[in-house]
């Protein structure tokens, strides 16, 4: 039984896509319907920019998660929104064991094969590492 969905966005069009599948799912379900944005901290800099990038990204996410906030208020299901800060694939995973998520969606990029082996893919990495079931919306 999905008691639980998470959906990780980031405001792309596969994200966009991700959420139309969640919220289809939390609806049959009845389910609660988790939204995560994950701010990415520079991997280099002092504490000032850092400080600077996170508060920016949060600022970033908050904007983008609003049209999603107004899309989803209509709705009767549980919905609950959450920026977290640090590596995407670690903090969709973090939250999904924290919060007992039954279901993790994520959208796909498209990368190239060649980005994807450079720099690995978020949804691959949640796939590889998630306690739940994960689908990935092309």
């Amino acid at each position: 039984m999905i008691r639980r969905i998470l959906l990780a966005y980031d405001g792309s069009t596969g994200a966009d896509r991700a959420l139309g599948f969640a919220l289809d799912l939390a609806r049959k379900y009845a389910a609660e319907l988790h939204v995560l944005a994950v701010a990415r901290p520079p991997e280099f800099g002092d504490d000032v920019e850092t400080r600077a990038v996170i508060e920016n990204a949060r600022w970033h996410y908050d904007r983008v998660l609003g049209p999603v906030k107004a899309r989803l208020a209509g709705e009767t299901i549980k919905t609950t929104f959450h920026v977290a800060v640090g590596h995407p694939a670690e903090q969709i995973v973090r939250y999904a064991e924290e919060h007992a998520i039954d279901h993790v969606v994520v959208g796909h990029r498209g990368h190239t094969l060649f980005e994807r082996w450079l720099i690995g893919s978020v949804a691959r990495q949640v796939i590889a590492h998630a306690h739940c079931a994960v689908t990935v919306q092309r």
